[in-house]
Order: C-alpha cells, then structure tokens, then sequence
C-alpha cells in the first residue's frame, strides 16, 4: 500500500453461522476522495463499515489507515456517523456535543469555541441550552452531523448518511462533503440510493452478497460502459424489447416509449437496431453514458 491511500481493506470477510455477510472484500480508498460504498440494503455495506471502525472484528483480512496498520489512536482521525443514529434525549444541546468532542480527545476549552461556531452555523445558536428531546428530528440530524465533524477528522466514515434527511439537511450533508474534500480530507460513505452517490462520488465500490463486484474511479467506469448503453425511444411493443438477442436489459416505461438498454459485451447497437425496426417505430437509438443504476444492473448481471 503507499501513503496515497487513506484507507485499504485487504480481502475482509465476515461470517455468522452459515451466513456470509462480506466475502473476502478488497477496496483502496485514495486520500482526498469522496468514496461511495454502494449496493441494495443487506449488500454488507454496515457490516463493511463496522469492521472497518473496529466495532466488530473481521474473520479473516486486513484493515490498514493512513498507510499503516490501524492502531487505537486512529479512532481520533475519524469521524463516524452509523446507520443507527442515537442522542441523549435529557441532554443539553452544548453538552451532547461538549461529550461527543471530549470523546474524540478534544479540550472543553477547545471544543466550546468550535461548538458555538457549529450551532451559529446550523442555525441552532439559540437551543444550545435546550434539551435534545425538544428538538424537531431535523434538528437532531443537524446535531449528529456536528457531533461527527466536531473535531475535525482526517476520514469522515458515513453509512446511509441521506436516510431520512430532510432536504435542507440534504443540501448541508453535501455542503460538507464538498467542504471536507476541498481541504483534502477523505470521505466514506455507504448508500443504496444510487442517484445521490452518482452526484457526490469520485470512486465507488458496488458490492452485492458481500462481494465487491465493480470497483474503481467513476469516470472510468462510466467511459469503459458507454459503449454498452444505449436510449431508446420507440412507439410499438416496448415489452418486447428486453428479449432481443443481445439485449442484457432495458430499464425505463413502456407507456412513454423511452428505454435504456444494456448490450451484452461484444454486441454491436446496429445489430440490435435492426432487430428493433421489425417490431418498432423508432424515433431515437442514441448511444449515452450510463448512469449508476444502468452500471449496477449489469454488475449484477455479469456476476451471476
């Protein structure tokens, strides 16, 4: 591994009884990226994650942090947002997060300063004294978020960061993503909501049964499949379509005539064009790049 890489996961594997959760599951995560752990929920996206943070210990593997092997100081570095959010509802506001920050090593005199800044920023200023039980569940998540940034983390490690988020906390979780790589920090996070992870991601790991099945840059895979995926729009029997040899799949709505199509590698779109026209009134057959849901389904596809 070289010093490039923020975090590297060598041939994980997780097991409980005769269940395989994550099967020998290797990824580079580079420093300065944001990195997108996607897959359908039970994938083993949060089982990836809690072995990654030492939560639970991995049957087999290797997790190395900031080029070398992970130590306990590490857990400083990180801040941690799990799937399962969680605040002390009797709590103060400033003295959940005063916690949280002294948690991660921070002095309260260095985490007051850093918590007011946070709480003027969110727009929270005025409940630092209210209790977390009398904050609406927006503000709560405008709470977690501090929580996990408060100390100013080297890898931020997020699973299903947008699950239930309002859309203003939407646009503030992507702020800080935005934010956090500028300053050359490095992001991880986990999502089964493909559309979100095409706009924020510079890598990603599409992972299925525990089994990374795509790995790599965005913008290679995206180019190494353009050639694959084709629009379609049509009037005639659109149910047809996805049994045309050479058609992988066709996502997309019958009753408004427009498809996506994946063609098996190797297949030409003139070939399937002519196959098309017998049955079809064809308006468009245009080549365009996929979007991460089409690369997804031919993963899958290619995997089984």
């Amino acid at each position: 591994m070289t010093s490039l890489n923020t975090i590297e996961l060598t041939g994980i594997r997780k097991q409980y009884g005769d269940f395989v959760a994550v099967d020998d599951l290797s990824l580079s995560i580079p420093a300065g990226t944001i990195y997108g752990l996607l897959g359908p929920n039970g994938a083993g996206k949060s089982t990836t994650i809690r072995m990654l943070m030492d939560i639970i210990a991995p049957d087999a593997g290797e997790v190395r942090l900031f080029g070398r092997e992970r130590t306990t100081g590490d857990q400083d570095r990180i801040g941690y947002l799990p799937e399962e959010r969680g605040l002390y509802q009797k709590m103060k506001v400033a003295d959940q997060l005063l916690f949280l920050a002294e948690l991660h090593g921070l002095k309260p005199s260095d985490a007051r300063p850093k918590i007011e800044q946070w709480l003027e920023r969110v727009g929270l200023a005025d409940r630092a004294k209210a209790k977390v039980e009398e904050l609406s569940k927006g503000m709560q998540q405008k709470i977690q978020l501090i929580g996990t940034v408060l100390h100013e983390p080297d890898i931020l490690v997020l699973d299903e960061p947008f699950s239930g988020l309002d859309p203003i906390n939407q646009g503030l979780f992507k702020d800080l993503l935005a934010e956090y790589r500028g300053l050359g920090r490095t992001i991880l996070f986990s999502t089964h909501i493909m559309e979100q992870a095409e706009k924020l991601c510079d890598h990603i790991c599409l992972i299925a049964d525990g089994r990374a099945l795509l790995n790599g840059e965005l913008a290679g895979i995206k180019r190494d499949l353009r050639g694959n995926t084709f629009r379609l729009v049509a009037d005639g029997d659109l149910a047809k379509v996805e049994s045309v040899e050479g058609v992988e799949s066709a996502v997309g709505d019958p009753e408004t005539g427009s498809m996506r199509l994946i063609l098996g590698d190797g297949t030409a779109g003139s070939s399937v064009l002519r196959k098309l026209v017998e049955f079809l009134e064809v308006h468009e057959f245009s080549s365009e790049e996929p979007d991460l849901e089409t690369i997804f389904i031919k993963a899958v596809q290619d995997a089984n």
